[in-house]
């Protein structure tokens, strides 16, 4: 956008720092939000970060400097950090084991459709001759955050963190209103979760080496952060955050460039929501994972080639070769959606106890955003570096992350979060209290403290 280049202007460097301080601000709001949804719970966490992001898209909009721009990303950035890892966080606990994928994976479907709008509303605001082309993408940001701030006042507050903080009848009545007219089910996993979460609360924690105490957890703390770095590794918010200039060493330049990318961004909720409908809780977690990390070694190679053939300084540009170029990248939004989207998500929100369920998926989400950081900020200075060279760091990335899932990641479908105790390998043993029976708690010699139920 003229107007905005002119008043920014366009080195590779303010780019990169424009992108990555807001990267940077979520990386701060997701370390908070460990600490916040333990004490305010998920519900008001979000409506935590819909006021932050309501201040910090004002700021945004009205920016007159670099200066003040960076500032409203930071800000901005720190409310989505924290809605990141709380969001997916409440739907999982929230939500039936049989269909706890496709709730969580509805978050990526979400972002998805938010990728959609921002892309046309750049590419129609690209026609606008003032600095309205570019204030009113930013402006728009206040419009959901108002609406998430109002409307999750008529939803209920997570049942598990209800019993967390001793408020177990209505803990018990969010359970039996998500249940329905099923009774008996209500009462059985409402009996599970209260006998579990009560033998847990006596050992919570809120300390980072708690996450690596013992086997178990350090497995647990390995797959949700791992799920969530190799989430970066796969190169895709490479494409969303610069894929005109992608397709720039396409040949396709300008307003173009934008098109291209408005209808890239339509691809991926398509599959998405395709996978999590058809395929997420019936496959489970660990084979697309396997098939994402493999799908991008082959497209990155594909993709690298096709630049280093067709050089877009030669005197004719090879209209198959861009074609087939464009092709690879909208595949890869395609092969991202059926794996490391809504996976990653799930997977990293699921694994972790109640003792440390808030402060695992915290972790885990700063790591995403931590790697995501780097990568906007030095991705425009390698493309404009190195060129075609730079897409081989993801290829050499994704083969590691394939081993890596091959090797160490667990499946953890249909199971409750409760039993996610025999999946990471826990000692095991029956809790009976007044409101029924568990039928498994974590218990481990080196685990900090002694439970008891």
């Amino acid at each position: 956008m003229n107007r905005y280049t002119a008043r920014f202007g366009t080195d590779a460097a303010i780019t990169g720092a424009v992108v990555s301080t807001f990267n940077g601000g979520c990386f701060i709001g997701s370390a908070f939000g460990g600490w916040a949804n333990d004490k305010y719970g998920r519900k008001r966490s979000i409506q935590i970060a819909c006021m932050v992001a309501l201040w910090g898209c004002a700021m945004q909009c009205g920016a007159s400097n670099v200066a003040t721009l960076l500032v409203g990303r930071i800000i901005a950035g720190m409310a989505i950090g924290l809605l990141s890892m709380t969001v997916p966080l409440y739907n999982t606990e929230v939500a039936p084991p049989k269909i706890r994928g496709f709730l969580v994976g509805l978050n990526q479907q979400m972002l998805g459709i938010g990728f959609i709008v921002a892309n046309w509303v750049g590419y129609g605001s690209s026609f606008i001759d003032s600095d309205v082309s570019w204030r009113l993408p930013l402006g728009l940001q206040l419009v959901p955050a108002g609406l998430l701030l109002i409307g999750i006042q008529w939803l209920p507050f997570s049942p598990r963190w209800l019993l967390e903080v001793g408020r177990d009848d209505e803990a018990r009545e969010v359970v039996y209103k998500l249940h329905g007219n099923d009774r008996e089910s209500a009462e059985k996993e409402f009996s599970e979760m209260y006998s579990v979460i009560k033998a847990e609360i006596s050992v919570k924690s809120r300390r980072l080496s708690d996450l690596w105490a013992t086997r178990p957890m350090a497995k647990r703390t390995l797959v949700a952060v791992g799920v969530q770095v190799f989430c970066q590794f796969t190169g895709i918010n490479v494409i969303n955050y610069y894929g005109p200039r992608m397709y720039n060493s396409l040949g396709i330049v300008g307003q173009k460039a934008l098109l291209v990318q408005g209808i890239y961004g339509a691809v991926g909720p398509i599959a998405n929501l395709f996978f999590i409908i058809f395929i997420l809780d019936r496959v489970g977690r660990k084979k697309p994972l396997m098939f994402g990390a493999g799908s991008f070694v082959v497209l990155f190679s594909i993709l690298a080639a096709i630049l280093a053939t067709n050089p877009t300084d030669s005197e004719n540009v090879n209209h198959a070769a861009q074609r087939a170029g464009i092709a690879i990248i909208f595949m890869t939004s395609i092969f991202f959606s059926l794996s490391f989207g809504p996976v990653s998500w799930v997977l990293a929100s699921e694994v972790f106890p109640t003792s440390t369920r808030a402060l695992g998926t915290s972790v885990a989400t700063c790591s995403n955003w931590a790697f995501n950081t780097l990568l906007s900020q030095v991705s425009p200075i390698g493309i404009e570096a190195v060129q075609w060279k730079f897409y081989f760091l993801f290829v050499c990335l994704n083969f590691v992350d394939l081993i890596a899932i091959v090797l160490f990641f667990p499946e953890t479908k249909g199971k409750t979060l409760e039993e996610m105790n025999a999946v990471f390998g826990d000692d095991v043993h029956v809790i009976h209290s007044g409101h029924g029976k568990a039928r498994s708690s974590p218990e481990d010699e080196n685990s900090v403290g002694e439970k008891s139920a």
